[in-house]
């Protein structure tokens, strides 16, 4: 297979939380957005190392020149990910969040996940789990709604550099798994496994990080919350029908065209006044 030419580039970033320069309810002071987002953040450091692993372990067999350079430049977004989503998780961590948690867990199951599944299926779990972070980074990065969720705070602004790697790299894993053989067949199921594992782990450790918030408790404030997650856009049917299209015979990633996106959000986080120029190291 020929891998088409695709525009990815390793940022150097680094993003800062002073103390005191977060809201404890950080996502437009949504009690269940912000819980959710601080168990998404959670899961990504040691998620990021089970991609790269996943991917790294079948580099001696790409033989096409163009997908070997973009999976050396998806390791190093995904390495720079990982890093600046531990320093957010840190701060989280000191607001309540219990992302240490989380992140230990996360740490347990893939360990087990690793000794029990082929190389190929962890590579189909890495492929489908992109599917799932270049979905909800391109609703955050085309959805003014989802913009406005995260006001003007540093995770803001973490979350969009992520959001336009991710999309940057979306058909990488993909790609390799189609290269060394992966089937249709096991495309298809290793979807429907790390579905159930990523809802499975967001539902309940999500609840978990609830509880022991005393917000939780204001039930005026739960119920508020519980409609505003109903019209959430990252629920919305359009999101909902793009990740169920990964189970179309002959799906691929670039079905979904991003280029006029990722143009823009270049241009607008790092171009000669992006907004994250003083953000590289």
């Amino acid at each position: 297979m020929t891998v088409p030419e695709r525009t990815m580039k390793v940022r150097r970033v680094h993003f800062g939380y002073p103390k005191g320069s977060l809201r404890r309810h950080y996502v437009g002071g949504d009690l269940i957005m912000s819980h959710v987002v601080a168990v998404l953040s959670a899961t990504f450091p040691k998620g990021e190392e089970f991609f790269i692993r996943s991917v790294h372990h079948y580099s001696d067999r790409i033989a096409d020149p163009e997908l070997k350079k973009q999976t050396k430049a998806f390791i190093g977004q995904e390495v720079v990910h990982g890093r600046e989503h531990e320093t957010l998780n840190e701060a989280l961590r000191r607001m309540g969040y219990p992302t240490h948690r989380v992140d230990a867990f996360v740490k347990r199951s893939l360990a087990l996940g690793e000794r029990l599944m082929s190389p190929a299926t962890r590579l189909g779990h890495t492929a489908a789990l992109e599917h799932y972070t270049a979905t909800l980074a391109e609703c955050l990065l085309t959805d003014p709604r989802a913009q406005a969720l995260l006001g003007d705070t540093e995770v803001r602004n973490v979350l969009l550099w992520h959001a336009l790697e991710e999309s940057e790299h979306k058909s990488v894993a993909f790609d390799v798994y189609r290269a060394v053989g992966g089937t249709e067949r096991m495309r298809r199921r290793t979807m429907l496994e790390a579905s159930a594992g990523l809802l499975g782990v967001t539902v309940i450790a999500t609840i978990l990080s609830m509880l022991a918030d005393p917000a939780t408790y204001d039930l005026r404030r739960l119920a508020a919350s519980l409609r505003a997650l109903r019209r959430s856009p990252f629920l919305d049917r359009k999101v909902r029908a793009r990740i169920r299209a990964y189970q179309r015979p002959g799906f691929h990633p670039d079905d979904f065209d991003a280029t006029e996106t990722l143009t823009h959000w270049r241009a607008e986080l790092f171009g000669p006044e992006g907004a994250l120029l003083d953000r590289l190291t």
